[in-house]
């Protein structure tokens, strides 16, 4: 059993798979945009969500000698990776675009540059001091 919790494959696998449910989810659960209609909320928020976890974790880690490995493997690699899309934002600003909403695809651009920024730093302090 130890085996399994602690090979580097099944742990992204494991974590990748959660975060992805998690990011179908929000996308399901928050209004967002697919055809270049309305605003990519969703992906937003799990953008931010992933780089303020991976904050945490990375912070974490770094700070402790001996930390674990699994877990950066299972929550920053996995995860965070899961949930996170750079491809779903790509796509979502390329649409905003050719539906000429450059204001919008601005305004996605700075939020998810400036707030994941800010999450990883926060994160990263806060993963310091647990």
């Amino acid at each position: 059993m130890r085996a399994i919790l602690t090979n580097p494959y099944l742990l992204v696998l494991v974590g990748g798979g959660v975060g992805s449910l998690l990011r179908y989810q929000a996308a399901r659960w928050i209004p967002s945009t697919v055809s270049g209609v309305g605003f990519p909320s969703a992906i937003l928020l799990v953008n931010v969500l992933a780089s303020g976890i991976l904050g945490i974790v990375m912070g974490w880690a770094l700070s402790r000698s001996g930390s674990s490995d699994e877990l950066r493997l299972l929550l920053g690699v996995g995860f965070c990776g899961g949930l996170s899309t750079f491809s779903t934002f790509s796509m979502d600003t390329m649409l905003l675009l050719q539906n000429g909403r450059w204001g919008a695809a601005l305004l996605n651009i700075s939020l998810n540059v400036i707030c994941c920024l800010l999450a990883s730093a926060v994160g990263f302090w806060l993963g310091q001091k647990l």
